[in-house]
This record gives structure tokens, sequence and C-alpha cells, in this order.
């Protein structure tokens, strides 16, 4: 499998597909979910009202991952995850890293090769943007994936530079 980094709008870019850095609810929010939500459309909504409506009534849990539509996206579905919000007290990087393979799993199911990652649970989650590039590299790699490209698509330079410095 091959890494690559892209500074810019994980909106904008092509792939089988997106991953979103869901909340729980699957309802959008802020930040990237609620940019996927805005450029996607109204299918991705409808999609995961479906979803809240039959399997994930209580919402989707923090570390796993379902598929949907991605409507106006540039892509053929859109993966939501939900990150563990940081704690300083309690140590939830494993499900940082069971975000990133949940995700995985869910596109080998689809027979997606191309998959765009943003920097989960790095906004409003506050998790530290250089350890969440270490936990979300170290698992995309270790992950058995049919996967052929995995793309991290981060929205600033300092998140472009701390996964850089992983990737290497």
């Amino acid at each position: 499998m091959n890494i690559t980094l892209v500074r810019g709008d994980i909106t904008e870019q092509h792939a089988d597909a997106i991953v979103n850095a869901a909340n729980s609810s699957l309802l959008g929010g802020g930040g990237v979910d609620g940019a996927i939500h805005r450029k996607g459309g109204p299918d991705i909504l409808a999609a995961c009202r479906a979803l809240r409506a039959s399997h994930y009534g209580r919402g989707l849990p923090t570390g796993q991952a379902v598929a949907t539509t991605a409507g106006r996206l540039d892509a053929r579905w859109v993966i939501h995850t939900v990150g563990p919000v940081h704690s300083p007290d309690e140590d939830r990087s494993a499900l940082l890293a069971s975000c990133h393979r949940a995700a995985l799993r869910v596109a080998d199911e689809l027979g997606a090769r191309t998959v765009a990652f943003p920097a989960i649970s790095t906004g409003v989650y506050r998790w530290p943007v250089d350890d969440a590039a270490r936990i979300a590299v170290r698992a995309v790699r270790e992950a058995e994936t049919s996967v052929e490209e995995v793309r991290f698509v981060l929205f600033d330079e300092r998140a472009y530079e701390a996964f850089a410095a992983h990737v290497r």
C-alpha cells in the first residue's frame, strides 16, 4: 500500500472513499464532518438518517466505521468513523487506531482502492496532531487491507508536517 500526503481540503479529493471524522449522531456537525455534509449534499444526510433509523439508533460507537453514498463529492463512498475525544487522564489511542483499521475494513468490503483520510480527532476532539499522526500512520501501515493508496489530506501545514514526520 502506498501512503501519500496532501495539504488541502478533503472534500476536493478524487478517491474511491473519503473518510469522515464524524460525530456519533452521524447527522453532520462542524469541521470535516460539516464540510463533507455541506459539499456532499442531502444524499449523505439521508443515508445517515437511514442508518440511525436501523442499525445505529444510538449512534455510531467510537472507533467503528460505516459507509454511505458520497453524494456530490468526487468519490463513490463516504466512510464515517467516530474518533475519540483526547483525554490527558485516559489512554484512548486504541480507539483512534481502531478508527483507521475499521475504515479500511469497510473500504475492503466496498472494493475501494483509494481512501482519503483526514487527521481524525485533531480538531474539536483536541487530540495532539503529532500523536494522532503517529497513531494513524502506524495503524494504516499495520492494517491488512487490499486498499492500494491511503491518502492523508491535511488541512494546514502543521498537520502536514506532523504526518510527514511519521510517513518518512
